[in-house]
């Protein structure tokens, strides 16, 4: 890569999402001017807010919390005392009845009954002493973390609900990246002890902007244009002229017209899928096809505005119940009482998933909201009459999906984009990555350190472990690195080791020999001796071996007696030390992992 020089070098960025304002927002501070093509009117991407008639929309709910510093430092620089400390409070919804989360003891067990929770119990067991033993569907993974009876209670309807696919083809990859840091041990443990390190999903308060987190991004793109970038919005990509394997310009639609954006350097947050599919030249046929079977997860927010002031103490409930269409409901007035310009009304964002031009979709607004009415006063949280107007809006390509297949056909895009030298692929939809807004703005400054100084950062692999991986390699600067591969086989083969099983055939034979050999010999030893009355206390032993006697033919057949109850002896032990070592090391497998993942049910 040649040396970076601002004035020599013109970077255009595709997308004004997290990722790509802070691409450009880093770039401008180096003296940069980039260029930023947003297809919507508005910048923010997935992280934008909406205002309809002075009450301000998140699309999603965006919690400012992170793990990551220089994020973090960014948020505070950009919004001054634009943030505000915010406590969290969540519940779901499940049967008619709030469940705390994160689960508190007396609320859970009032809402499931001792029954119920007594069979969650003797499920999780169950799966920890039997588990499933490969884990390739999020079904899977999710029952051998949690037992098959709290998944089909909580996750099934919900997960299904929100991808409309079933859980076994939804991939476990997803549900490893996604839900992190718990288990239902931890869970549990968290709603009696406070844990000594803070688990992501399990936070009591967050940061968050007065009207939304797309206050932060307009504050971003200003600051972007001031230093002489440029923030273009209704520009949609139709075309990417490349020269081989270097692109050469971008082709975008405006409301002008079409026309052509030159650059020297690309970075695109655009969905991977679309992008591939507006190379000119066209990739071949197996790109194409590639991208056709990648797929996305749509949604859509039927926003109210009710005349209520206080209608529940929630951010958001996530709506588990089967009997109703919405997933997830946001109370904007508890996130920031400044989303809200009148106090005595509230405003709600009742959350649908769906898939772009499915029924739903394309259900006209008014029936939505009239849906919208009827749903969330069946579930409790506010009359239908109180409700005095509201808007619909619709969000695509919101959520990458990994489905069955997925793996193999992101691979081959990412070797189809991997080969233009002058790109980068950043954010959600273009890593088709499902990372959060906190680490879509990390592969926006990973992606400038590459450019700028050639840091050699896989924007690929950035996800919620990021940090994590830079402290390891702080503390071992002076050790080489090794992959996560390498790890994993290190300590499955230690595990294995440790854990050796026993051959339950060979100790039984072992024990058989010996058991024989040894009845076998204490009999002709007695024979031997002689006297009055041959091995009188040996000779008890006929009482559970029949036939059994301190004789010569008694021997004989104490050789056969001792091989098998030998045998039984050490193959029963072996079987039982085999078990006992099972389960532990399950356990000390599920408590490692625990230790790793860091996520429930915020992963949307």
């Amino acid at each position: 890569m040649a040396e970076f020089s601002p004035e020599q070098r013109t970077v255009v960025i595709i997308g004004a999402g997290p990722a790509g304002l802070t691409a450009a927002y880093e770039l401008v501070k180096l003296g940069a001017k980039p260029i930023v093509l947003e297809q919507g009117d508005d910048v923010g991407g997935l992280s934008r807010t909406d205002e309809y008639k002075g009450f301000h929309f998140d699309m999603g709910g965006h919690r400012f919390f992170t793990k990551v510093p220089r994020v973090e430092a960014m948020w505070r620089e950009v919004l001054l005392e634009g943030l505000l400390r915010r406590p969290r409070l969540s519940r779901i919804y499940y049967k008619g009845k709030f469940f705390n989360y994160p689960l508190k003891p007396w609320n859970a067990l009032s809402g499931l009954g001792v029954v119920q929770s007594v069979i969650i119990a003797a499920s999780y067991l169950r799966w920890q002493i039997f588990p499933y033993r490969r884990e390739d569907t999020f079904e899977q993974w999710v029952t051998n973390r949690f037992g098959r009876h709290l998944f089909r209670t909580f996750f099934k309807a919900y997960t299904e609900k929100v991808w409309g696919i079933s859980c076994s083809e939804l991939k476990a990859e997803w549900a490893a990246q996604r839900i992190k840091d718990l288990s239902l041990r931890t869970a549990v443990l968290n709603m009696i002890v406070k844990p000594g390190r803070t688990i992501k999903t399990l936070i009591e308060e967050f940061d968050y902007p007065r009207r939304g987190p797309g206050m932060m991004w307009k504050a971003v793109r200003d600051e972007v244009e001031a230093r002489g970038g440029r923030v273009r919005t209704g520009c949609k990509v139709i075309g990417v002229k490349r020269d081989g394997s270097v692109i050469k310009s971008i082709v975008v639609s405006t409301n002008e017209g079409s026309e052509e954006v030159a650059g020297t350097d690309f970075l695109s947050s655009m969905p991977l899928t679309e992008f591939v599919t507006a190379l000119d030249p066209e990739p071949g046929a197996d790109i194409s096809n590639a991208a056709s079977r990648l797929s996305h997860r749509d949604f859509l927010t039927v926003c109210l505005i009710v005349d209520a002031s206080d209608l529940f103490p929630d951010n958001w409930i996530y709506v588990h119940d089967p009997e109703v269409s919405v997933g997830r409901i946001q109370n904007y007035k508890n996130w920031s009482p400044h989303m809200v310009p009148d106090a005595s009304m509230s405003s709600l964002g009742l959350e649908y998933f769906c898939s772009e031009g499915d029924e739903l979709w394309n259900t006209p607004d008014s029936e939505l909201l009239e849906l919208a009415k009827r749903e969330v006063e069946t579930i409790g949280l506010a009359s239908a009459a109180d409700v005095r107007d509201g808007c619909v809006v619709r969000v695509a390509k919101a959520y990458p999906v990994y489905d069955t297949d997925y793996a193999s056909y992101l691979d081959t895009l990412k070797g189809c984009v991997g080969g233009l030298r002058n790109l980068q692929k950043i954010g959600r939809n273009g890593l088709h990555r499902y990372n959060n807004q906190d680490h879509a703005m990390l592969t926006g400054m990973f992606a400038v350190e590459n450019l700028v100084h050639g840091a050699g950062h896989d924007l690929w692999s950035v996800n919620a472990d990021s940090e994590y991986h830079e402290e390891i390699r702080e503390e071992l600067a002076d050790a080489p690195p090794a992959s996560d591969a390498e790890v994993e086989e290190a300590v499955r083969d230690a595990l294995s080791w440790v854990f050796a099983k026993l051959d339950k055939v060979a100790l039984g034979m072992a024990t058989g020999v010996v058991g024989a050999a040894s009845l076998a010999a204490a009999s002709l030893f007695l024979v031997a001796k002689g006297g009055a009355v041959v091995g009188p206390h040996l000779g008890l032993m006929s009482q559970y071996l029949p036939g059994y006697e301190a004789s010569l033919p008694g021997a004989a057949l104490g050789l056969l007696y001792g091989a098998v109850a030998g045998f039984c002896l050490g193959w029963s032990y072996a079987a039982l030390r085999n078990g006992t070592l099972a389960m532990y090391k399950t356990r000390v497998e599920r408590r490692a992992e625990s230790l790793s993942l860091r996520r429930l049910l915020d992963y949307l």
